[in-house]
């Protein structure tokens, strides 16, 4: 679903360039003209971003920004004169996020209002992966829906096995995902070590000694 912006601003030319600029990267647009139009459109349909003129003919920009924050933590964008020092600290501490000096570059307009929309939007759950027996949600792993106590070296190997499942895994490969090295020195009994650790979790945990196996000279391979 496409970002709603409402946008604010007496000035009918100002509203149509912000407006097109937005509609051209994908957002969907609703327009008000002054403070009491601006106030009955948000409060009548969910918006992404606030586009705010701090001029307005009824009341100021700041105080609708005051207004939406006591029942809204959207983003809000606010326009002011170029070079008023005043009118934007006014704005900023009426609860705006960012501000923007006219005239601007519709461009800059546009590259600002996703940044804010991204940064208010919580990131999607990730679908869970089953593995066999185990589970992948984010970065922790379950078996038989009870999560697996591992240290982050563990945990980042047994990611690494999943993600290569059915495939011997090179030691080579295991520090360069897990251990962000590609030194041979020491590497592989560093490797060694914390399979082992990690077969006595799994093995703990109600999975099999040979979930993860050995292949002489080649490395590892997970057999779920």
């Amino acid at each position: 679903m496409a970002p709603l912006a409402l946008i604010v601003d007496d000035e009918q030319q100002m509203s149509e360039i912000v407006s097109f600029a937005l509609q051209t990267a994908g957002f969907e647009t609703a327009v008000a003209h002054d403070g009491h139009g601006a106030w009955q459109l948000f409060k009548s349909r969910p918006v992404d971003i606030v586009i705010l003129d701090i001029m307005l003919p009824d009341i100021s920009g700041s105080t609708l920004a005051q207004r939406i924050r006591v029942t809204s933590d959207v983003p809000i964008l606010m326009l002011t004169a170029l070079g008023d020092v005043k009118q934007r600290v006014a704005g900023l501490e009426a609860g705006a996020d960012d501000y923007m000096a006219k005239p601007f570059s519709p461009q800059e307009l546009i590259l600002r209002a996703k940044s804010l929309v991204r940064r208010a939007t919580p990131p999607a759950k990730e679908k869970p992966e089953a593995v066999g027996p185990l589970t992948l949600q984010a970065d922790e792993v379950f078996l038989n829906g009870t999560l697996l106590s591992l240290t982050e070296i563990e945990n980042k190997l047994l990611h690494v096995l999943i993600n290569h499942r059915g495939e011997v895994v090179p030691v080579r490969t295991l520090l360069n995902e897990v251990w962000d090295t590609t030194s041979s020195a020491g590497g592989r009994n560093m490797v060694k070590t914390t399979v082992y650790r990690l077969r006595k979790k799994l093995l703990a945990a109600g999975l099999p000694e040979n979930a993860i196996q050995s292949v002489r000279g080649r490395g590892y391979t997970l057999t779920l």
